[in-house]
């Protein structure tokens, strides 16, 4: 009997130490990348709201885009490609107008070569996985 209590209480008490662990896990913020890099790249000048409220706002020929409304803008439906290209900003797109917005794809290209510098890799990766954390957090800017 004893090896049985023995054996109960100690599933008791790693029962209680998973759900503990869980719960202690579930209360610790996650890194978001996306948001990370909207902060660092974009806050100045499409505002935290996104909606081109930045602090950078007055200095700038054209006002940024509110882009909050990109989704509602294209009949329902967030144009990932359309956003991609345009953060990336490598490729000139004559339909997007003038480039007044930084070329963010290069900036990335720039940073993956030193932070990757002892290992190799492909910096194509590193600039594609910022930019698309980027479009989804400005995905998840949309209004609804």
């Amino acid at each position: 009997m004893t090896r049985i209590h023995s054996f109960a209480g100690v599933v008791l008490a790693g029962t209680t130490l998973l759900f503990a662990s869980n719960a202690v896990l579930a209360q610790k913020p996650k890194f978001d990348l996306g948001k990370s890099e909207y902060l660092s790249k974009c806050v100045v000048c499409h505002g935290l709201s996104g909606k081109g409220d930045g602090v950078y706002k007055d200095l700038l020929r054209r006002s940024p885009s509110d882009l909050t409304v990109l989704a509602r803008e294209n009949n329902g439906v967030f144009p990932h490609q359309r956003v991609y290209e345009i953060i990336d900003g490598r490729q000139e797109i004559r339909s997007h107008g003038p480039r007044d917005m930084p070329i963010w794809g290069a900036d990335y290209l720039e940073k993956a070569v030193p932070e990757y510098s002892v290992i190799p890799y492909d910096p194509a990766v590193y600039v594609r996985s910022r930019i698309i954390a980027l479009v989804d957090y400005v995905n998840r800017l949309q209004v609804k």
